[in-house]
């Protein structure tokens, strides 16, 4: 008997409905990919802290001017994930990957040279649509190197935790390199940054370029794909929508923890610094070995255990007051420990579970258009935790803690309604 969640028409392209053979040969270079990774998030790494700061330091532009900039650039890139999955699905994930890199890095080499206005906005404009291609397309790359791996021993799950893994060894590296060669505050230290930053790129780009084959799928299948049906998908829909409350609960470790030690318990500065130091260096070591241990556990199932284990971050956080350091120290360290399992196990598993739902033809733009989640979140975050913080310490986190509990239930009764063959590795 056909199971009843999977025949109401809500599944329009499920991934066992099509046939699929691998065209060309199989996929290659998996370890340069997560090494590029590495390298490229070391080139975000150096950057990231200087992102106003170093047009401040070498231009005359007022630093409000700066932020419209920014954020002009930032919102011109929004409609990009739509063009870009359709690129992928055409052309290939790797390709768009490799593109996305050396526009960055031509970015960032401008960076050097731009010191008006337009200049400035259009290096900042090219840096920020080679990012979004890049969101748009790495994720779609790695599942196309994990299929192509037939019987390898690491599943997508490993895959999207190694990169996850990598990139943020990468990201906490460049940071603390930047911060050495800056602390001179010197012209050359900050010039020195943005080529070693474009080289990193370029690197990346070579690497992958040159050496990882991820090949595409052959799919024949008698239904339709593109937006349209992407549209019709409420099972795909309601994940994106439910991962943008997991989104949101993964960015308020950086966004707001700083805010909330220094002016919600007095904290010293040392404190926040060890613990996003203590974060990074986990996340760095721990994703793989805690995605492992979950293996063969449904993926939604896994997502839920994330939610929860957020949650009890969250609330930890509203019950804490200012004190003796004695006590805050360990409570926070506890809570940020709770944080980080909570990352690890979330950020491969949903890119896992996204790319099991999306139709084999239509993946570039499944994958695609799940990084709204990512930017949604993005957007609303700030002002989350900002308004309830202006009313109460502990406001934001016991609403979070509220909305990471209804996520999770609302992810087991999501969980019947996506194909059986995505919920597991």
């Amino acid at each position: 008997m056909a199971d009843a969640d999977h025949d109401d028409g809500t599944r329009m392209n499920e991934p066992n409905t099509v046939a699929v053979a691998h065209r060309g040969d199989t996929g290659r270079g998996g370890p340069v990919l997560i090494g590029a990774l590495v390298v490229d998030a070391l080139g975000n790494g150096l950057f990231l802290p200087l992102s106003l700061v170093y047009f401040t330091r070498l231009t005359d532009i007022p630093l409000a001017l700066l932020g419209v900039l920014i954020s002009v650039g930032n919102v011109l890139t929004l409609p990009i994930p739509v063009f870009a999955g359709a690129l992928v699905d055409r052309f290939g994930a790797v390709p768009l990957v490799v593109g996305a890199q050396l526009l960055q890095a031509g970015g960032f080499l401008a960076y050097a040279y731009v010191r008006t206005p337009v200049p400035v906005f259009l290096a900042m404009t090219a840096a920020a649509i080679g990012v979004r291609f890049f969101w748009s397309a790495i994720f779609t790359a790695i599942a196309d190197y994990a299929d192509g791996r037939p019987g390898g021993r690491l599943t997508k799950d490993d895959w999207f935790a190694w990169a996850n893994m990598t990139r943020t060894a990468g990201l906490g590296v460049g940071g603390l390199v930047t911060g050495l060669v800056v602390g001179a505050d010197r012209t050359g230290a900050y010039h020195l940054v943005a080529y070693a930053t474009a080289g990193c790129f370029f690197v990346a780009a070579a690497a992958i370029g040159l050496c990882v084959r991820a090949p595409r799928l052959r799919v024949h299948s008698e239904t339709g794909g593109g937006y349209r049906a992407l549209l019709r998908d409420r099972p795909f829909l309601g994940l994106t929508g439910l991962n943008t409350i997991c989104a949101m609960t993964s960015m308020m470790l950086g966004l707001a923890l700083p805010t909330f030690v220094a002016s919600g318990l007095h904290g010293p500065g040392w404190l926040t610094a060890a613990l996003l130091s203590g974060n990074t260096v986990l996340v760095s070591l721990a994703t793989a070995p805690l995605v492992r241990r979950v293996a063969g556990a449904r993926r939604t199932r896994v997502l839920v255990g994330a939610l929860l284990v957020w949650a009890a971050w969250a609330l930890l956080l509203a019950v804490l007051r200012p004190g003796s350091l004695l006590v805050l120290v360990p409570l926070l360290a506890v809570g940020t420990l709770l944080f980080t399992v909570a990352e690890s196990l979330h950020a491969p598993t949903s890119m896992a579970l996204a790319a099991a739902v999306a139709p084999a033809a239509t993946r570039g733009r499944y994958l695609a258009s799940f990084q709204y989640s990512f930017t949604l979140a993005g957007i609303v975050a700030p002002t989350f935790f900002a308004t309830l913080f202006g009313v109460h310490r502990a406001l934001p986190w016991l609403a979070l803690a509220v909305l990471d509990v209804a996520t999770a239930a609302a992810f087991t009764r999501l969980e019947r309604a996506l194909p059986r063959t995505a919920l597991r590795s």
